[in-house]
């Protein structure tokens, strides 16, 4: 694995991902610099790559890197298939939206110790990410937003929520678009003057050069 997956650095804080599985599903490394504090997010697929990221990642600090918890952004079979035997290995604690938290549990064989809502904080150390509630794509689908330690603007970790041009799959149920749009727009955008999105899949955006499609998407649907 190569310095390729390094996404964001700063003086307090690494991001590095890999994309695994043919899904192409994101998986991210936050690394606390001054403590070693690490989060995983999306523990999609492909234990061993995972592996080899957090060891990658553990040079990004002197201290000892340890994962403190692995977060779930939804509880779709593609974004979990790793979470079991990660949470094996590093003996972290596993976080979800407390909507989906349940059918993850059920489905994989594990414990959320952590459901989480709307509003919710996960302060680890110096590594501060906000909750974000988004419904739509599935029942209890989380935002992280990773703020301050340096960086120029937030970073929204936003699973199968918001892409490039547009939002994630609702398969073409109306109420659920209204929702995910209501909840994209209200504690997204109009939340963040602008941030940088790190999405389940694919490239990476920004709000900046999304929110000038907002009412294009809201007209088409999906």
């Amino acid at each position: 694995m190569s310095t390729d997956t390094l996404r964001f650095s700063t003086d307090q804080v690494t991001v590095r991902s890999i994309s695994v599985s043919d899904m192409h599903n994101n998986v991210y490394v936050i690394t606390s610099r001054a403590t070693g504090a690490q989060i995983v997010i999306d523990a999609a697929d492909d234990a061993d790559a995972i592996a080899a990221l957090l060891a990658e990642a553990a040079g990004d600090t002197q201290s000892l890197a340890r994962v403190e918890w692995i977060l779930t952004t939804h509880q779709h079979w593609d974004h979990v298939r790793a979470l079991a035997a990660v949470a094996e290995a590093t003996g972290a604690p596993l976080a979800a939206g407390v909507d989906d938290g349940p059918a993850i549990e059920a489905a994989e064989g594990v414990r959320i110790e952590r459901q989480l809502a709307q509003g919710d904080r996960l302060e680890v150390g110096d590594l501060v990410l906000d909750c974000v509630h988004l419904r739509g794509h599935t029942p209890g689908s989380i935002a992280f937003v990773l703020s301050g330690a340096g960086l120029e603007r937030e970073i929204v970790f936003s699973g199968d929520s918001l892409f490039p041009g547009g939002l994630g799959n609702t398969w073409d149920d109306a109420e659920r678009f209204a929702a995910l749009y209501s909840d994209v727009v209200g504690r997204l955008f109009d939340v963040y003057d602008d941030a940088d999105v790190l999405p389940g899949h694919g490239y990476a955006t920004t709000l900046a050069a999304e929110r000038p499609h907002l009412t294009e998407w809201k007209e088409r649907g999906w």
